[in-house]
């Protein structure tokens, strides 16, 4: 679909987020202008990948403590029901 001279494109999540932080933003990175704060956005962007993986770590590890407390609870019915010596 075409208006004119400019086609439709999708709106994304990440727009209109930016959108709404900063109107001349989001202008900007529509035209294509780069951002002079590189460093900063890259920094920021390898937080965020650390905070992930910490927060799939911490996951991982509430499962497993999970599964060890059944397993403590499975064994814990075993033995007071006389299954387990």
């Amino acid at each position: 679909m075409c208006y004119g001279d400019r086609s439709l494109k999708p709106i994304r999540s990440s727009d209109i987020g930016l959108y709404i932080y900063c109107a001349r933003a989001w202008r900007y990175r529509q035209r294509g202008v780069e951002s002079s704060n590189q460093g900063e956005m890259i920094s920021g962007t390898e937080l965020h990948s650390q905070h992930g993986r910490l927060v799939l770590v911490s996951g991982l590890i509430r499962t497993l403590g999970l599964i060890a407390l059944l397993v403590g609870l499975a064994l814990l019915v075993a033995y007071c029901t006389g299954q387990i010596l």
